[in-house]
């Protein structure tokens, strides 16, 4: 639990949970401070797209009246959090980062959002996403770019980077977000936070949008500590389960690299120290000489949101987003460059590609299936390369060798691939920048997953960092 003299926006939701059940201070207060900081940092870092200040503060006076009867309905009542914008949320429109969905505004909650206000949360507004949540920068047409509070003239990342500049910059404790290979975890370790992408199905989803990345998609958060993304994740997943699973010597998998991928000079070592540290915790490391288990799904997984892509907009009418007229079809010349290309592309590929792709799913899930009959956890970097410069789409040079647009993004697809939990947690700072590791555990290991987390957070704590903005 952070210190008393912090401020009510740079706590932690179960620092605030302690407060409002000692009487420190009450839901509307911290309500207040968040909106306060909200319109102190939206001009210079484009976290929201929308901010529903007066469904925020009636939603803190009726959490305020559960605290004073003794009747809270758990650690996230009257704890604030935002959501991304690609989540439903009854009454706020959902834009999808485009221009394409014009005014549509949902009746009724998405089922984790619904699971989040039976807790009784907050919801602050909407953050900034890429179009469509396809690209790992934060950008689009309808509302610009979202920039780094570590450095602003830097990426956040992406599709997530609404959500964790909002985080990073105390808008709110928690992020509620969605991962399709890493869009959670990455903007996570970009900005100092901790990032959570839970196992394939267990946050269900329904009543939400079109889901073009299929089952990998997952609904996951970011927050500055594990205990707050535990709280998240019971809100959000049926249960009860135990969070706090049992803890112990683990094996662990250590994997510097995938393949020849370049990984940034300053990651690399930060990663090698946390491995050293892990095993200064008891646990015992195997580093991987060589692991080309993610070669094929990181070749083939811009399939996925390619053909994903094509089949949504061949939907016309029958997507209820769009909100078009009987006959018309939606006009992509609303769209970025970036998704037209990815459209063409995915209008372009065969059935015979699709199925590749879904053998290679197949295969690193066997893969996945053997490494994980030797090993509890797999440790790698959470993303290849640093921030880069907020004008540009991705880093085109790691290493000093030329990328492709997912070359910074080279760690996080294979565990939306294989359906595995993973976590990135902050493992120190170069030129001056958040650097996050990666956990990645087995099906279903969520709550080891989460202890692993907690032990590391409690041996190298990292929520007393905050960015200089």
């Amino acid at each position: 639990m952070l210190s008393d003299s912090l401020a009510l926006w740079q706590r932690t939701a179960e620092g605030l949970a302690d407060g409002y059940r000692k009487g420190l201070f009450t839901p509307p207060e911290v309500v207040d401070a968040c909106l306060a900081r909200i319109g102190d940092i939206q001009p210079a870092l484009n976290a929201f797209v929308q901010v529903d200040a007066a469904g925020a503060r009636l939603a803190a006076q009726q959490s305020l009246q559960r605290w004073r009867s003794g009747t809270a309905l758990g650690p996230l009542d009257g704890v604030p959090l935002s959501l991304k914008d690609n989540l439903n949320a009854q009454g706020l429109p959902t834009t999808w980062g485009s221009l394409l969905t014009g005014g549509f505004t949902p009746a009724v909650d998405e089922l984790p959002v619904a699971r989040l206000r039976a807790q009784g949360a907050v919801i602050l507004g909407k953050t900034n996403l890429p179009e469509f949540a396809m690209q790992g920068h934060t950008t689009n047409r309808r509302f610009g770019t979202t920039v780094n509070p570590w450095n602003t003239q830097l990426s956040a990342g992406g599709s997530s980077g609404g959500a964790a500049a909002a985080v990073a910059a105390g808008c709110g404790p928690l992020a509620i977000a969605t991962d399709g290979g890493g869009s959670i975890r990455r903007p996570a370790s970009h900005t100092g936070l901790v990032g959570f992408k839970p196992s394939e199905a267990c946050v269900p989803r329904a009543r939400g949008l079109p889901e073009l990345f299929l089952q990998y998609e997952v609904v996951g958060a970011m927050a500055r500590s594990v205990n707050d993304l535990a709280f998240a994740l019971q809100a959000m997943a049926p249960g009860p389960w135990d969070h706090h699973a049992e803890s112990g010597r683990r094996r662990i998998l250590f994997v510097p690299r995938f393949g020849t991928s370049p990984v940034d000079p300053d990651i690399a070592a930060l990663t090698v120290q946390a491995a050293r540290r892990m095993e200064a915790l008891g646990h015992t490391i195997e580093e991987a000489a060589h692991f080309d288990d993610a070669n094929d799904i990181n070749a083939l997984w811009p399939r996925l949101s390619a053909t994903g892509l094509a089949w949504l907009m061949a939907q016309g009418t029958h997507v209820g987003e769009w909100e078009l007229a009987d006959g018309a079809e939606p006009d992509t010349r609303l769209c970025t460059d970036a998704i037209r290309e990815t459209l063409e592309t995915g209008k372009a590929l065969k059935a015979t590609d699709a199925f590749e792709l879904q053998q290679a799913i197949e295969a690193v899930r066997a893969r996945m299936a053997q490494r994980f009959s030797r090993h509890d956890f797999i440790l790698t970097p959470a993303a290849a390369a640093l921030p880069w410069p907020a004008t540009e789409m991705f880093p085109a040079f790691i290493e000093g060798v030329a990328v492709s647009p997912r070359g910074h993004a080279v760690f996080t697809g294979l565990a939306n691939a294989a359906g595995l939990p993973a976590v990135s947690l902050p493992c120190g700072q170069a030129r001056g920048l958040p650097v996050g590791i990666q956990l990645i555990g087995r099906m279903g290991a969520d709550a080891a997953l989460l202890t692993l987390a907690r032990n590391w957070e409690a041996a190298y704590p990292w929520a007393h960092a905050w960015p200089p903005f």
